[in-house]
């Protein structure tokens, strides 16, 4: 029978319930087990689709084309394995389906209420992903932090499941903070205390508590917690903050995690095969050889979360040329051509990722002039590709007023634009192209040598494309078309094939990028760049 873990959050918010609830799922897959991840958020919206990514960071999206919280970008890291529209449940996606279900006369004429049409709703949820996937274990993060109204359904959700899976098939991890007072020299464990209590008012008692900390806790900690939280003794676990996340699931192995979590289960299975895993962090940990210097020009820089994916594959390359990545976070509104060689120089590539709007744009069209003049290493995710498009247009092709339409509707060459077919009037929520595409590479190009194969597929997440009626004019002038939908409806990658590294490509690779695991474009990017950055340095 499938195993349900939930993992909750108390005190503050922030406190890293995702890379623990990842680092479980990664323990737990060592131990030969099959795991599958999902988040349950709060909020009303739908999806983070429409969200500023000010306020929510990155929309990770799935192979099969679900937009999620970012939470779901590191279980598939940790983990490595693909999640799907199962694995992200929203407040707002609840009441869409409850309301659609009343509408269609599902519920024969009941009064639909919370308990049981809400609840039920998300129990259908959690334990659907189970069934589609087969799998030992569901580990369920609930976002938010306890005490919060607006989650309090997905607790009373999680108290059921509990009671009709049974308790030795269902666990429930609280995570809370430890803060430490510099004034007393001593942590409190007060905070917790009242988390617990909070969540047990709710008809939960946690059996495992993961105390987040800054500095070593002492044993007294662990003792009263127990004590006063009650839970076993061995079930409060340290997690210390660290330098770099792939190190939880061994920090908190240290503390026999998974070990505890198989045992309250009820799980016999082997110890965890790690090796593959310390290997990876003792490598990221080691001493680098050479820094590499790497501009991300992008809209939302003023919070690195909303390219959190960008960065963490930027590192997963560098880890595997063990060199150390240094991203300078370019907000692409600051450029101008009066300070452009001044904000740029200095790189040893440049990364244009994903956007959407007008803002910026002149900026990132220089950042991406400036790379292409100077021989620099580029890399242009989604937007960052059709910026390399416009750029190329303006200043080569001689297309002086080449855009957009995204950017300028009533433009005269509008080098990207909706294909026909498509309609301007679509709403907002949802994205036309969502999830994964085929796409066939040409040969003899940087996209081949770096992937190694022709066919490929990856994650999109857009609403504009390549204008076809530029390509004869634009590859007559050097562009190379090196990426192809099947049908040679699309254009998934643009480049200068003769140079070092100057790709653009319409989807996301990012998404694919893992610890171990670095996406070949992204190796192929860093490792010009750090050839640009030794030949700086001569």
């Amino acid at each position: 029978m499938t195993k349900y873990i939930f993992v909750t959050g108390g005190v503050v918010s922030g406190l890293g319930k995702g890379i623990t609830a990842a680092s479980l799922g990664r323990l737990l897959k060592a131990r030969g087990l099959k795991v599958a991840a999902q988040k349950l958020d709060p909020y009303i919206n739908v999806d983070p689709g429409t969200m500023s990514p000010y306020q929510h960071g990155e929309v990770y999206v799935t192979e099969d084309g679900t937009e999620t919280d970012l939470d779901l970008g590191h279980y598939e890291r940790f983990i490595d394995e693909d999640l799907n529209k199962y694995s992200n449940l929203t407040t707002g996606k609840v009441y869409w389906n409850v309301l659609n279900k009343e509408r269609r006369g599902e519920y024969l004429g009941s009064t639909v209420q919370v308990i049981p049409h809400i609840t039920n709703e998300i129990k259908e949820f959690v334990y659907s992903v189970g069934k589609k996937t087969k799998a030992d274990v569901v580990i369920t993060e609930i976002g938010g932090t306890i005490g919060d109204m607006e989650s309090q359904p997905f607790i009373e959700a999680v108290r059921q499941i509990s009671l009709e899976a049974g308790r030795e098939n269902s666990l429930f991890i609280h995570v809370t903070l430890v803060p430490y007072l510099h004034g007393s020299e001593e942590h409190k464990s007060k905070p917790t205390q009242h988390s617990v209590k909070e969540l047990q008012g709710m008809g939960i008692n946690p059996d495992l508590i993961v105390l987040r900390c800054d500095e070593p806790l002492e044993e007294t900690i662990f003792q009263k917690i127990a004590l006063f939280c009650n839970v076993k003794p061995d079930c409060v676990i340290e997690n210390l903050t660290l330098p770099n996340i792939y190190e939880a699931p061994l920090m908190l192995e240290k503390s026999r995690f998974s070990e505890v979590v198989c045992r309250e289960l009820g799980l016999q299975v082997p110890e965890p095969a790690l090796s593959e895993w310390t290997e990876m962090v003792e490598r990221i940990n080691r001493a680098r050889s050479h820094c590499v210097e790497i501009g991300l020009v992008g809209k939302y820089v003023g919070l690195h979360d909303a390219y959190l994916s960008v960065a963490q594959a930027l590192c997963h390359a560098g880890f595997s040329y063990n060199v150390h990545i240094n991203i300078h976070w370019i907000d692409a509104g600051e450029i101008c051509e009066e300070n452009a060689v001044k904000m740029l120089s200095g790189l040893d590539g440049i990364i244009v990722p994903g956007g959407f709007g007008g803002r910026g744009i002149e900026g990132m069209i220089l950042a991406a002039r400036y790379a292409r003049e100077h021989d620099l290493p580029y890399f242009g995710i989604c937007l960052g590709m059709q910026i390399a498009v416009i750029e190329f247009a303006r200043n080569v092709a001689g297309i002086r007023d080449a855009n957009s339409g995204e950017f300028d509707e009533q433009c005269k060459n509008k080098v990207i634009d909706f294909m026909p077919g498509q309609s301007e009037d679509i709403v907002k929520g949802g994205t036309l192209r969502l999830g994964s595409y085929p796409c066939r590479i040409q040969q003899n190009t940087t996209m081949e040598k770096w992937y190694g194969k022709i066919h490929i597929s990856e994650r999109h997440r857009h609403r504009y494309e390549f204008n076809n009626d530029y390509r004869k004019q634009l590859t007559s002038f050097g562009l190379c078309l090196s990426g192809i939908s099947p049908d040679d409806r699309l254009v998934e990658a643009v480049e200068l094939s003769e140079r070092t590294f100057y790709v653009g490509v319409q989807y996301h690779p990012e998404f694919k990028s893992r610890p171990n695991k670095p996406h070949p474009l992204f190796s192929g990017f860093i490792g010009a760049a750090l050839q640009h950055a030794k030949e700086r340095k001569i």
